[in-house]
């Protein structure tokens, strides 16, 4: 049996005190006696892809000794449990949208870069992020083989596809998302959640989300941008049921327990990974669906 958890809270533009509250519900999940637990995308500070700032690049760091990855890694190790971390990285001129899992004995068991970088009001990702280079990752945890996709990397069932693929036994997406700056009539929570609960179906694995909450403003030099986050973190079951769920106003602290051994059993009896043809899945290596290669 594995116990997981995902937290929810707003941020302030503060890195002490964000991380500060990260730690105290950390603690909280471990109370209840969570065994890995998922804090939300970029908790060190606002969501500050909301405008194109040269500034904001000053907010990056290496992983190597940082200071925030350091300290999760002494509470995992205190608490003997498993925490992804989500952070700016900065690589020589490289910057990345990064996620580093820390094991129970505050072991560094390797990074995970963003795959999938949007571009839209409100979402200018691509101003400060590269794509990911290291692929789709699984980490082989204490406690379970876990994937972990950042925000964008949700919407993309190729992804989760691929992490179960190499043997994730449960999905984790740490998230950042909210309401539309250009489109205060466009609300993407629902859609979000029910795409999240598709991959945890089609895979028949566990899934983890967790998300902000609060408005955020950020001052720009055309005036300001505002988004509302929605928060709604939830956890998934294999068949791609709601086992819990935040409200898009409050601090959460979600829990699930699950029997990975029993849902192996399921997913190996309900054949979708014995009936895959990869033979005829070489459209999916185009763009545009045409020359595909024999």
């Amino acid at each position: 049996m594995v116990t997981v958890s995902a937290l929810q809270f707003a941020c302030t533009d503060d890195v002490s005190s964000n991380v500060e509250t990260a730690e105290r519900l950390v603690r909280a999940a471990h109370q209840k006696g969570a065994n890995i637990i998922l804090i939300q995308e970029l908790f060190e500070g606002y969501y500050f892809c909301q405008a194109q700032m040269e500034d904001f690049f000053q907010r990056a760091k290496p992983r190597k000794e940082h200071p925030t990855i350091m300290r999760m890694q002494n509470l995992a190790k205190e608490l003997g449990v498993v925490i992804p971390v989500s952070f700016f990285e900065e690589a020589n001129n490289a910057h990345y949208n990064s996620i580093v899992v820390i094991d129970a004995d505050g072991t560094d068991l390797g990074l995970y870069r963003k795959s999938h970088i949007p571009d839209g009001p409100g979402y200018q990702e691509k101003f400060y992020f590269n794509p990911g280079d290291t692929g789709f990752k699984v980490f082989q945890t204490k406690y379970a083989k876990i994937g972990v996709g950042i925000c964008w990397d949700q919407w993309f069932p190729e992804a989760a596809r691929a992490m179960v693929l190499q043997g994730a036994e449960i999905l984790f997406y740490p998230t950042a998302i909210g309401s539309e700056p250009q489109d205060e009539g466009l609300d993407s929570r629902d859609h979000w959640k029910r795409v999240m609960q598709g991959h945890a179906g089609a895979n028949v694995v566990p899934l983890v989300a967790s998300n902000r909450i609060g408005k955020e403003i950020i001052r720009t030099e055309h005036g300001k941008s505002e988004i509302t986050f929605y928060g709604n973190s939830f956890i998934a079951g294999p068949m791609g049921e709601l086992i819990a769920e935040a409200d898009d106003r409050e601090e959460a602290v979600l829990i699930a327990q699950f029997d990975l051994d029993k849902i192996k059993s399921k997913r190996c009896s309900w054949g979708v990974f014995r009936d895959r043809r990869p033979d005829l899945y070489k459209v999916l290596l185009t763009l545009d669906g045409s020359n595909v290669s024999s």
